[in-house]
C-alpha cells in the first residue's frame, strides 16, 4: 500500500488550503480514511475520518465547520479541505488507512503572519 501527499504550505491566518491524498496497492474504495495532524510537542490526534462510500464521516471538534473530508474513488483520492486556518492548525498532516498502519509521508502546514 502507498499512499503519496500533496498540497500544504504556508498560508495567512483565516485562508484555506486543500490537501490531497493518493492511494494505490490496495482496494481504495473498500476502506475507511482518515487525517491526523502532529504538531511539535505534541501527540498526534485524529482530524477527520470518512467512510468507505464517503457518505459518513466525523472530525474532531477543532475540525468541525472549518475542516471538510471528502473522498473520490475514481481516482483513489481522499481530501482534506481546510478552511479559516489559525496558527494553532499550524502541523505536519498525514492522511490513513482505517484499521491499517498505512501512512501518507506527511505534509507541513503553517499558519502564519
Amino acid at each position: 500500500a502507498q499512499l503519496v501527499q500533496s498540497g500544504g504550505g504556508l498560508v495567512q491566518p483565516g485562508g484555506s488550503l486543500r490537501l490531497s491524498c493518493v492511494a494505490s496497492g490496495f482496494a481504495f474504495g473498500t476502506y475507511g480514511m482518515q487525517w491526523f495532524r502532529q504538531s511539535p510537542g505534541n501527540v498526534r490526534e485524529q482530524v477527520a475520518t470518512i467512510g468507505s462510500d464517503g457518505r459518513i464521516s466525523h472530525y474532531a471538534d477543532f475540525a468541525k465547520g472549518r475542516f471538510f473530508i471528502s473522498r473520490d474513488n475514481a481516482k483513489n483520492t481522499v481530501y482534506l479541505q481546510m478552511n479559516r486556518l489559525t496558527p494553532e492548525d499550524t502541523a505536519v498532516y498525514y492522511c490513513k488507512v482505517v484499521l491499517m498502519e498505512w501512512w501518507g509521508q506527511g505534509t507541513q502546514v503553517t499558519v502564519s503572519s
